[in-house]
């Protein structure tokens, strides 16, 4: 969930509303009654989003949190990447903002007492250009407060540093809260996606600060581990800190920006207080998977540049898009290792599937598209609220201009999933037929995925080599999941518009597998498409699947 818009009841909200104007998510709205909601759907853990203090262009001084200059904040609520305090969580959650933790520890305690768990963000590649924490312990200096600031780069500082420069605000840059006071930072720090200018552009990182781990980005990468940098305790006490709160697991921000070398101390030493934590790698460069699992420590992975771009150019229709990138992801990036990583179909960073720049048009390739996502691998499956009703993000909301994402940055609303909390009924009521039927789908899928053996702990079998001429090897993938006792074929028809209709074929190699001598196909489940009109089939062998839609088959 993104938390500030999560639970926001306001319905009428202006374009850069301010806090007062267009509300914002409460800890006391994740209650009991909505938690037993979400746990209806089928929802195991929640990702809180934006839950640990950040810069923001509302006023908090006078809860112990420094103003933020508004130049150097995107959005009137501030992007939850660019952390302020990292042992605190952000004052305006709170009804008394005085007592924020408490809140916050309140909301955790509800969390673990319907038996779901939480997971919040680390951020380790950057902090906010005004981090101060007023939230730390007596024990804990400060980021950068005993860095050498007349050195680029040294071991031991925090930051890296332009000496001899001066920050300056980026050209574009127009807050819809304006300061007489100039934003002053002597010398330039170097912003969080790696830019060694003191003046970046509008389009980079420059609310944030590049933290050092004890890398020399400016000399050939070269590392500088032991003793072990200032910055690797600093992160690690961090962690620790919240793991103490109870936390469930962490969401690592760009985690791939940070060396795997840190990971492994940072992990380690974590889970050595809780085995059980969960730690979730936000990565981008599949050469890195392996070593980021198997030495970093972490449980999980993004899969966004393998299964997701695979099955997102399938649902655009696009004309290169083919079932084949599927079969080449298990085959190339992780197939070895799929359980470690983490599906999905919408997140904060990407557009949302109901609309323009992604398949408005196609809207029910959701059907095959999500069930090639959670269904392919024992891995786990991650939904964005929003999603499971078909959210259109349309609106202008400030620092996000209607570009087919669900605002971070901005005090805003997220329109169908308000409708679906329903002033905290927590139904389909003002929902309309067609998101009650998707919502229903997601339900459906995620309790079928999590109570199914073969899709659970099953093995994996990629049938697309074995088809013959008749099976449309661009538009429709099957697989089979199996264990001792059950086996299942999936088909998934991607094609917007046709019914397909072909023999499918079981290899011998797959027999021996699943140790059967004969193929009796039954249906176990389908989802069809609402608006196809047609019905699926299975008679021997032959197959009939009619567009966007799945059959799931048992095989005896």
């Amino acid at each position: 969930m993104m938390f500030h818009l999560w639970g926001n009841p306001n319905k009428v909200v202006i374009e850069n509303g301010s806090l007062q104007e267009n509300g914002v998510t409460k800890f006391k709205d994740v209650s009991s009654k909505a938690l037993k909601a979400l746990k209806k759907k089928g929802i195991t853990h929640i990702y809180a989003t934006g839950l640990i203090e950040h810069a923001t262009m509302e006023d908090m001084s006078k809860y112990g949190s420094p103003l933020d200059h508004p130049d150097v904040v995107k959005g009137r609520s501030g992007s939850p990447f660019a952390i302020k305090d990292y042992y605190d969580v952000n004052p305006f959650f709170a009804d008394q903002p005085e007592n924020r933790l408490d809140e916050f520890q309140a909301m955790l305690d509800r969390i673990h007492q319907e038996g779901l768990k939480l997971i919040i963000d680390f951020v380790p590649n950057h902090l906010a250009r005004n981090y101060y924490s007023d939230k730390k312990p007596k024990v804990i200096v400060d980021f950068g407060a005993n860095d050498d600031v007349s050195k680029s780069f040294d071991p031991n500082n925090n930051f890296y540093y332009l000496p001899g420069t001066q920050f300056s605000i980026p050209e574009g840059v127009n807050s819809p809260v304006k300061s007489t006071i100039p934003y002053v930072e002597i010398p330039a720090k170097v912003s969080g996606n790696n830019v060694f200018n003191a003046r970046p552009s509008i389009n980079d990182w420059f609310e944030t600060v590049k933290l050092n781990y004890g890398v020399d980005l400016q000399n050939h990468n070269s590392t500088h581990f032991n003793p072990i940098p200032d910055t690797w305790n600093k992160m690690t006490e961090v962690l620790s800190y919240w793991t103490s709160k109870g936390v469930d697991g962490f969401r690592c921000d760009m985690a791939e920006m940070v060396p795997v070398e840190f990971w492994e101390h940072a992990i380690s030493k974590t889970k050595a207080q809780n085995p059980n934590l969960i730690f979730v790698a936000e990565i981008y460069q599949p050469a890195m998977y392996k070593e980021y699992i198997f030495k970093g420590g972490f449980d999980y992975l993004y899969d966004k540049v393998g299964l997701y771009d695979a099955v997102r150019r399938l649902m655009e229709n696009k004309e290169y898009a083919t079932v084949e990138d599927i079969t080449k992801v298990w085959q190339h990036e992780s197939g070895d290792f799929a359980q470690h990583m983490l599906r999905f179909l919408e997140n904060h960073d990407e557009q949302r599937i109901n609309t323009p720049s992604f398949a408005k048009n196609n809207l029910w390739s959701t059907i095959p598209g999500m069930a090639v996502t959670a269904l392919l691998h024992d891995g786990p499956l991650m939904i964005y609220d929003g999603q499971e009703f078909g959210e259109k993000a349309t609106e202008k909301e400030g620092f996000n201009q209607a570009d087919d994402r669900t605002s971070m940055f901005d005090f805003y609303r997220i329109e169908s999933h308000q409708r679906w909390m329903n002033d905290g009924k927590f139904n389909q009521d003002l929902l309309t037929v067609e998101e009650k039927a998707l919502d229903d789908f997601y339900v459906d899928l995620m309790k079928f995925a999590q109570k199914e053996a073969v899709f659970t702990s099953g093995k994996f079998f990629d049938l697309q080599y074995a088809q013959g001429a008749n099976y449309d090897h661009k538009k429709v993938y099957s697989f089979l999941r199996y264990t001792e006792k059950e086996a299942n074929l999936v088909i998934c028809n991607f094609d917007a518009h046709q019914t397909k209709q072909f023999s499918i074929e079981i290899p011998a190699l797959a027999m021996d597998m699943m140790q059967r001598n004969q193929i009796n196909l039954t249906k176990k489940k389908y989802w069809i498409a609402p608006n196809v009109g047609e019905q699926a089939q299975v008679k021997g062998q032959e197959i009939k699947i009619p567009a966007n839609s799945v059959m799931i088959l048992n095989l005896k």
